[in-house]
């Protein structure tokens, strides 16, 4: 009997280590239904080898509507698309294993016991909370205990303010809403049949606690919204179960990955595990952050507008808003010559490169092929490449635009709110579209680096890098602004980062890839960066 025992326990171990290695080189495809508030995508990914392959199956635009003073999503539309989107997947990868979604952040759909919409789902951009976000601004002690108890700013999308709004001016919703499903929730619902809310969304709504991981009495009570309309938030990678009502996905399985389409992409960076590393999501928003055991909190924090937002394990993803590429998709279409492929994109950046900077003198060395080179993204060679004379290069330069000002969220003309702040500051106008192009990118360039210095200062770091993926990593001049102005190299990975990470996090849940360090690992082997380093004035 003990030798039984004994060869039972030596048999086991290498019996695991066999499934497991199976399970790793096993060829696995998974679906991510990547949901943008201008455009949505299905992208199948397969892993093999430990190698991700990606193939875009379905290509769909997305816009709020607005009908009596007020802008919606369509949430019927989107949900033909996904599934238009999945059958076309299912048909070309017949051995799809799974799928996962995640959309934009704080959009929400209320149900009933039946799973019933009983209420139109508002965009974020509606300007229904500005009432009460102006009151919650006016009271400072209000103001501070909520970012204490959530760790979230006072923004006009939150979540908090929207459902705040709705239960205020539709009471009756109270009656027969039983559930608050956020979109990527609601979708898994559909899929899945399962009412659950992920962890990396609920925390975008300033409802989440931010020193747990359940709801925050404190804040749900502060902005009179019903605690039983949520449950307590699922951690990604969890298997909600397989797809039901659709005999032709039969086989698929439904994963919880990050909801938040920010962190899928930022669980696509082939970050440092030492830390060092600063992170851009670059789309309509940049969303500068890091990864952080801890939240930053306390009233510097607050007023520097952090999110402690949550990465898909719960840990913290410390970040903030930068207005981002919405100030040049919008601009863009006041002019008839804007560019319509790649070849004019290039143009038009090369035109706005060769303009002198609106902060002064034009840097030497613009960007050209010069200032890039394509190298691995771990190499330990460039996190030397900041030195402390970039840094004191970055002053505040008094003619780039001030990101922060509310008249570029969602303004009929993008060009009159760009020259009425220029107007009211005395400053002159760009005479062109690729003067426009030089002004938006050297402003975000700014942005990004004042989110920089108001992170190493608040969270005692100092970061060797910044990694950006998303749309802005395709712009060379937007890169080296945020080069300039940090002092720090810029590696862009030209990714599709949110479908990478939601596959990710399928795979972890599939139990195919070991964590998200080891997916990270096996990624950062097939991707190259392309780095813009810092450059001063007068240099080549």
């Amino acid at each position: 009997m003990v030798i039984k025992a004994f060869v039972f326990i030596r048999v086991y171990p290498c019996n695991l280590w066999l499934r497991n290695n199976m399970a790793l080189s096993k060829t696995i495809q998974c679906a991510a239904v990547d949901l943008g508030a201008t455009s949505g995508r299905v992208i199948v990914g397969t892993w093999a080898k430990n190698r991700l392959t990606l193939t875009e199956v379905h290509r769909f635009p997305n816009q709020f509507r607005s009908v009596g003073g007020h802008d919606y999503w369509d949430i019927p539309g989107l949900w033909t698309e996904i599934v238009v989107g999945l059958r076309i997947a299912k048909k070309r990868f017949p051995r799809l294993a799974s799928v996962g979604v995640d959309t934009w952040g704080v959009d929400h759909v209320l149900l009933n016991d039946a799973g019933r919409m009983v209420f139109p789902t508002h965009a974020y951009r509606d300007a229904r909370t500005q009432s009460g976000l102006q009151r919650l601004a006016n009271t400072r002690a209000a103001l501070e205990r909520i970012y204490a108890a959530t760790g979230i700013p006072n923004v006009f999308y939150n979540s908090s303010l929207q459902l705040e709004e709705t239960v205020a001016h539709c009471p009756a919703v109270a009656d027969v809403a039983t559930r608050c499903l956020f979109l990527p929730d609601y979708f898994n619902f559909l899929l899945s049949g399962r009412m659950e809310n992920e962890i990396s969304f609920a925390s975008t709504t300033q409802l989440l606690d931010v020193h747990g991981t359940d709801w925050s009495r404190a804040a749900l009570d502060h902005f009179h919204i019903p605690a039983t309309w949520f449950t307590t938030p699922i951690k990604a990678n969890t298997l909600l179960g397989p797809v039901r009502n659709f005999p032709e996905l039969k086989g698929v399985k439904v994963v919880a990955v990050p909801g938040h389409d920010t962190a899928c992409a930022y669980d696509a960076m082939p970050a440092d595990p030492a830390g060092g590393d600063l992170y851009i999501s670059s789309g309509t928003w940049s969303l500068v952050g890091f990864e952080s055991d801890k939240p930053v909190l306390g009233r510097e924090a607050l007023t520097a507008r952090i999110s402690n937002e949550r990465i898909g394990d719960g840990r913290y993803r410390p970040l903030t808003n930068v207005i981002g590429l919405w100030l040049l998709e919008q601009t863009l279409k006041e002019f008839t010559a804007r560019p319509k492929n790649d070849t004019e994109w290039a143009k038009l950046i090369t035109a706005a490169g060769k303009l002198p900077s609106p902060g002064g003198p034009p840097l030497a060395g613009a960007p050209s092929s010069k200032v890039a080179a394509v190298v691995r993204p771990l190499d330990s060679r460039l996190t030397t490449a900041a030195t402390s004379r970039s840094r004191s290069a970055d002053k505040r330069r008094p003619y780039l635009l001030d990101c922060t000002d509310p008249a570029f969220v969602n303004p009929s003309s993008m060009r009159a709110a760009i020259d009425a702040q220029l107007k009211k500051r005395r400053l002159p106008l760009p005479k062109n579209l690729a003067g426009y192009v030089r002004l938006i990118c050297d402003s975000l360039g700014q942005g990004h680096a004042a989110a920089l210095r108001a992170f190493e200062r608040l969270a005692g770091r100092k970061f060797q890098r910044i990694l950006i993926v998303g749309g802005g990593s395709k712009n060379r001049l937007l890169c080296q602004a945020t080069a300039d102005a940090s002092g720090l190299p810029v590696h862009a990975f030209t990714l599709e980062g949110t479908a990478v990470g939601n596959i990710a996090s399928q795979l972890i849940g599939l139990k195919a890839v070991r964590n998200l360090s080891a997916f990270r690992e096996h990624f950062a082997k097939q991707i190259t960066a392309t780095i813009y380093r810092p450059q001063l004035k007068g240099e080549s």
